[in-house]
């Protein structure tokens, strides 16, 4: 005798909600970083706003000058309108310059290419330990050289430095 395979799980769950795995979403800022979005799963946002909302979230980002910057969430959200990509449960965000940040929530506006986070934030990296109000990475003024981008610490920045060995 044959055997069906089938489904855990509620099936009219299943089939009353708009879901898709494996959501991919790449595109390039006005200024050429590459920002690519990845979810293990995602379903429309509510309402009138376009966009998803998502879980298990990546993103990534790569500055024409080769700075990386990755961030991965247990939850997150990308508002088509606005441009803008927010990523909350518990964020950890790694440079390539070195640094290891972990806070609340995250947000990345995508049209300026500017992320930054409302919640305080702990962090490590070559200085040593650093603790601060809020954190913002965004592109520095340009003085005609290439696009790069600073990381800023602000509200009460506390540093304790570990000398490298």
């Amino acid at each position: 005798m044959l055997s069906i395979p089938y489904a855990d799980g509620n099936i009219d769950e299943i089939a009353r909600e708009q879901k898709i795995g494996n959501l991919s979403y790449s595109g390039v800022t006005a200024n050429g970083a590459a920002i690519t979005l990845i979810a293990e799963s995602a379903q429309p946002m509510t309402g009138n706003r376009q966009g998803i909302i998502a879980e298990i979230l990546r993103a990534s980002i790569e500055t024409p000058t080769g700075q990386k910057i990755e961030s991965s969430a247990p939850f997150g959200s990308f508002d088509s309108d606005t441009q803008t990509a927010e990523l909350t449960g518990g964020v950890t965000l790694t440079t390539s310059t070195g640094y290891q940040i972990e806070t609340e929530t995250i947000t990345a506006d995508i049209r300026n290419a500017r992320i930054f986070t409302a919640d305080s934030i702990t962090a490590n990296g070559p200085l040593g330990h650093i603790s601060a109000g809020q954190m913002v990475l965004q592109q520095q003024s340009g003085n005609g050289s290439p696009v790069s981008y600073e990381l800023v610490f602000k509200n009460g920045v506390k540093l304790v430095y570990q000398p490298q060995q």
